[in-house]
């Protein structure tokens, strides 16, 4: 069966459309159309704390864009997800409203938590070793979201202000990189050692590029070639000479600098890199909740 997510990002905008369906006991998502586009909300939000007209515009005709090949596929199913930047916006509900009235997509906006929630719902973790603690660290454009888990049990989940493109426009206040830091020191002396598993569009692209991609390991040797490599190059460079997307060339190098920060503070060698992201893990949820309808139709029936 068809579903579909739109993620409204900090750095980009994404449309997923997947065949979800049930095999040897395990849901699987197989993606039919993925298109991204790099609205860049945070880029306002982050240094005027209010998404431009212009960026609005560019959302609108992105979504409207969304909604025609979405009415091609006829999903079962639709969720659109906003995260940091329209959270954060001043004019986040206002902007909303007018999509609802000009596209008639409904937006619901996640909280840092909830998404790291959505992104561990996927099934993609069956190639992680079956190592415990899990600590779960999606980088993206307005935030860092953390969840631990030990087990099936989530211990706690967190969202720091820390992304790419608050270090881009240089508004990460200091403070919040120490919570990330005593966050990290707590259940390092707690747990001693983590399986990190890492997601977001930055890691995957440095993890094709200098990792281990086949295994979804990237090594902190490899990250720290990646970073030093790439911070060598000027924006244009790395757009020309190393043909990174411009979205992607000014966004990669903040982005290895926060996972190398994870790297330091707790003292690991490695991480995995599954390709996971919040369209995955939306989707996923999508089928969970059809299947419980269907199975609870199904049990009502026979009563």
């Amino acid at each position: 069966m068809i579903f579909a997510a739109i993620d409204i990002g900090s750095n980009a905008t994404r449309l997923l459309v997947a065949n979800v369906y049930m095999k040897n006991k395990k849901i699987t998502v197989e993606k039919s159309t993925m298109v991204r586009v790099p609205t860049r909300l945070g880029k306002d939000v982050y240094s005027k704390h209010k998404i431009s007209e212009k960026r609005q515009k560019m959302l609108m005709k992105t979504l409207e864009a969304y909604k025609l090949i979405i009415e091609v596929y006829n999903p079962v199913a639709l969720d659109v997800c906003a995260t940091a930047a329209m959270r954060e916006a001043t004019n986040g509900k206002e902007v909303m409203k007018k999509i609802k009235q000009k596209v008639g997509l409904d937006i619901r906006i996640i909280s840092g938590k909830e998404e790291a929630d959505i992104i561990r719902h996927t099934n993609r973790m069956d190639m992680i070793p079956d190592k415990h603690p899990y600590l779960f660290v999606d980088v993206g454009g307005g935030s860092t979201d953390v969840s631990l888990l030990d087990g099936h049990q989530l211990i706690e989940a967190k969202s720091f202000k820390i992304g790419t493109l608050r270090i881009l426009s240089d508004t990460v206040n200091p403070a919040e990189w120490r919570k990330l830091q005593d966050w990290l020191q707590y259940y390092k002396n707690k747990y001693n050692n983590f399986t990190v598993i890492a997601s977001g569009g930055n890691i995957n692209k440095i993890n094709k590029l200098y990792g281990d991609p086949v295994n979804f390991i990237l090594t902190r040797e490899n990250l720290q070639y990646a970073y030093s490599f790439l911070s060598r190059y000027s924006l244009e460079d790395r757009i020309e000479k190393l043909g990174l997307r411009p979205d992607r060339a000014d966004v990669i190098v903040p982005a290895a600098e926060i996972f190398l920060f994870f790297f330091e503070k707790l003292n690991i060698s490695q991480i995995y890199v599954p390709k996971i992201g919040l369209a995955d893990g939306l989707v996923y949820m999508l089928y969970e909740k059809f299947a419980l309808r269907k199975t609870s139709a199904f049990s009502s029936s026979g009563n």
